[in-house]
């Protein structure tokens, strides 16, 4: 049993020092204390551990569970748009929902996946866009601190990729020490607590947020999470895993969380023969790493005052080398139709732009616009097609 507790020891420590900071930041931006950020980590941490321990012992398959990472690129992306954190809650809340209907009812799971690949991915694409640009705006601003950080992540990513991200947020913590001293580790704030967070529901916020980090969660995690189950020969059973991580993503809204969904780079870890041999004890590794969740979620306490401690560039720049990887895969599957290229490129730098208009965030106007010109373009081809085959039966006539 060493090897898929091992797997699933690595892929708990590897998922979380990769992408905590960028939840943080991104619950921050919208609008979140340093405290209720703190419970919102917390609250993800106990959401993953339930719904990967129950799915382990009831279904014996290595369902991975994790927090949403395009999700909380979708928040941190919402930077600027003076959002009220009580309707961000709402907006998850929504979110949730629909992520527990797709469970309940098939055809809308379906419809969803069925959002044209270019325009879910050129999305995608937009919010991650600026994140990414980050780690370059941290090094010309801050070199002493941002360049230690950006080097280590690439010696790390051609040595041994799994740690690249982790070791450069190890590099960034260091980085905090020198540049605030030790100062941030002081307070009774390092303890994490649950916050209630009474939500509201604003339209404009369900549109600018909800939706985008509806569809994400769904496009970019649940999806592939799927996908990579079924390499690994695993009936994923989608009732379960979309009912079980809507309902676990509502609970823990309510004290500040966003998202969580099924894993897709830590099920690649669990799921696969590096897990364990035989096929029928790798959900050991998922079990394992359910529980390590708890103790993880007990730093965030810690996680929350280093992100408020740190320069905000460098924190973003972290988070920009933990989805440059999600943002190289979501431009190919953007651009690999070159019928659609037109549409997708049209999405992307509406939501790159990061434009609001009537009090709507650009993710949402991305989509939309995207959508458009998707079926206006898609019409003329069909009509061109159609005529060219009505050529042969009037020459015939």
């Amino acid at each position: 049993m060493l090897q898929p507790i091992s797997a699933g020891f690595v892929a708990a420590v590897a998922g979380f020092a990769s992408s905590f900071a960028l939840v943080i930041a991104g619950l921050r931006a919208v609008g979140a204390t340093s405290a209720e950020a703190s419970s919102g980590l917390l609250a993800l941490c106990l959401a993953v551990a339930v719904v990967a321990i129950v799915g382990s012992l009831w279904l014996r398959i290595p369902l991975a569970i994790a927090w949403s990472t395009p999700g909380a690129a979708v928040l941190l992306a919402a930077r600027g748009e003076e959002v009220h954190f009580s309707d961000a809650v709402g907006a998850f809340l929504i979110s949730s929902a629909l992520i527990v209907l797709c469970g309940l009812w098939p055809a809308l799971g379906r419809a969803i996946v069925r959002i044209p690949r270019p325009l879910a991915s050129a999305m995608l694409a937009g919010v991650l866009f600026p994140i990414c640009l980050a780690p370059i705006q941290a090094v010309a601003t801050l070199p002493l601190l941002a360049a230690p950080v950006v080097i280590v992540w690439l010696v790390l990513f051609k040595l041994a990729p799994r740690w690249a991200v982790p070791a450069a947020m190890a590099v960034a913590v260091g980085a905090v020490f020198v540049s605030a001293g030790s100062g941030w580790l002081s307070g009774g704030n390092l303890s994490p607590a649950l916050v209630f967070v009474q939500p509201t529901f604003d339209p404009f916020t369900i549109l600018s947020i909800g939706l985008p980090l509806f569809v994400v969660t769904m496009a970019g995690q649940n999806v592939p999470g799927f996908t990579v189950l079924s390499t690994f020969g695993y009936a994923g059973p989608p009732r379960y895993a979309l009912v079980a991580t809507g309902l676990g993503s509502g609970a823990a809204n309510l004290f500040g969380a966003h998202a969580i969904n099924l894993g897709a780079i830590t099920a690649a870890i669990m799921s696969g023969p590096e897990s364990h041999p035989d096929l029928a004890k790798r959900w050991v590794a998922t079990l394992t790493n359910g529980i390590l969740y708890i103790p993880l979620g007990l730093a965030a306490g810690v996680a929350a005052a280093l992100v408020s401690a740190a320069p905000t560039v460098l924190i973003t720049a972290v988070a920009g080398l933990a989805v440059l990887g999600a943002l190289v895969t979501s431009v190919v599957n953007a651009m690999e139709d070159p019928a659609h290229r037109i549409s997708a490129i049209v999405t992307f730098l509406v939501v790159a732009s990061k434009v609001v208009v009537l009090g709507v965030g650009s993710a949402f106007w991305g989509l939309a616009v995207g959508a458009i010109v998707y079926a206006w373009l898609g019409w003329r081809r069909r009509s061109a097609a159609s005529a060219t085959s009505e050529l042969p039966k009037k020459a015939a006539g």
